[in-house]
């Protein structure tokens, strides 16, 4: 640690830090589920404005649940500073908490979204209160952003996440830390893709014959599009809809499915493999493929390299080692990362499960991340990553 960077000694309460999270983990926030997700922005809210923030509820993509933007008090509040970045939304439906309770297991905690990402955002901002608690003040005014829709690609909020984030200097990302414990300085491309399947209807048991099916025209396609997977690119089905009445012949069959790269023109030769799958019959059957949410590579660059050196320095001040790399799986920090802002991502939690129902995190990393994120603010200056 250098001479201008003080030696932080935080009071944290581990217990406090687990009722706390506990609240946020039992406020169930699922994607889709509109009044769920701006109950949990109201939970964050309050809680944000008992930290001192100043909190602005901005009003949700259509369909989708609100987000907040906030800062904290400094006396260059209002100029470029440091974002904290995550979201609030969920994988798992209202009613998870009876199959998944909020509950430790030796130095294991459990619960819906604990490691995705709410143990981590909880995290963050515990950090920011220790360093108030403790009369330190940071280099540069710390903001934070709150989003809805992260778990369906951000297709509502990116323009948001992109203007706010070109405001600031620095864009921290508390998603879940590495398998190694480390952090994330870049992440894969990702494309999503809507397909459609066009059959004939017919009565199932008196004309069978006479029709065709959506739903077996989408499982050939299925099997197709996952055989497409190589060593640049993958391709996933991960959702299936179709049919109605089971003495019909399916007409429609809807699914979504996803790919990743880890270069783009990898991702790009993939969307054009997807596209080129579109057919269609003169009698109306088919299928058809439509590009959905993208998200760009996020490759490292000399800032975002800075600044993991920065984190590196914060976590060796702790009797801590800190390794980084690129990850699959899309967050908000492809887009930051991709525009050229210096972009730290996987400073969340450890665990492991999340979008299952054994999610859980490594009860030691709630202080260890939360002590780490402080070290990082604290560090943060003018001069560290100028781009």
């Amino acid at each position: 640690m250098d001479a201008k960077t003080p030696t932080l000694n935080l009071s944290l309460d581990l217990h406090q830090m687990l009722d706390g999270l506990r609240r946020w983990v039992e406020c169930e926030s699922p994607t889709f589920e509109v009044e769920a997700v701006n109950r949990m922005m109201s939970l964050a809210a309050n809680d944000l404005t008992d930290m001192g923030a100043t909190v602005e509820r901005i009003a949700g993509p259509t369909g989708l649940g609100d987000c907040l933007r906030a800062s904290f008090p400094h006396p260059r509040r209002g100029e470029p500073g440091v974002l904290i970045m995550a979201h609030l939304d969920t994988v798992h439906p209202v009613g998870t908490l009876e199959k998944l309770p909020f509950r430790v297991d030796g130095n294991r905690c459990y619960g819906p979204g604990i490691l995705d990402m709410k143990g981590g955002t909880f995290a963050a901002l515990q950090a920011v209160r220790a360093l108030a608690d403790a009369a330190f003040e940071t280099p540069l005014p710390v903001y934070v952003l709150l989003t809805s829709d992260e778990e369906i690609g951000s297709p509502g909020t990116r323009p948001l996440i992109e203007a706010e984030a070109k405001r600031h200097k620095y864009v921290l990302v508390p998603e879940p830390a590495k398998e190694d414990n480390g952090v994330v300085s870049g992440r894969y491309a990702i494309a999503r893709f809507n397909l459609t399947a066009q059959g004939r209807p017919s009565h199932a048991g008196a004309a069978l014959k006479k029709g065709r099916s959506a739903i077996r025209e989408m499982a050939q396609q299925i099997l197709a599009i996952e055989d497409m997977t190589d060593d640049d690119c993958t391709f996933s089905v991960g959702v299936v809809h179709g049919g109605q009445w089971v003495n019909c012949v399916s007409t429609e069959c809807r699914a979504e499915a996803l790919s990743m790269a880890k270069r783009q023109v990898d991702l790009d030769r993939g969307v054009a493999r997807m596209l080129d799958r579109n057919e269609t019959h003169e009698d109306g059957t088919g299928f058809l493929v439509e590009l959905g949410v993208v998200r760009p590579v996020w490759e490292p660059n000399e800032g975002t390299m800075a600044l993991f050196a920065q984190a590196e320095a914060a976590a060796s001040s702790l009797g801590l080692s800190l390794t980084h790399g690129s990850a699959g799986g899309g967050s908000d920090g492809n887009f930051t990362g991709a525009l050229g802002i210096p972009t730290l991502d996987g400073l969340g939690l450890s665990g492991d499960g999340y979008h299952t129902l054994e999610e859980h995190i490594i009860v030691d990393s709630l202080l260890q991340r939360t002590q780490l994120m402080a070290g990082l603010l604290i560090r943060l200056s003018e001069s560290e990553t100028e781009r």
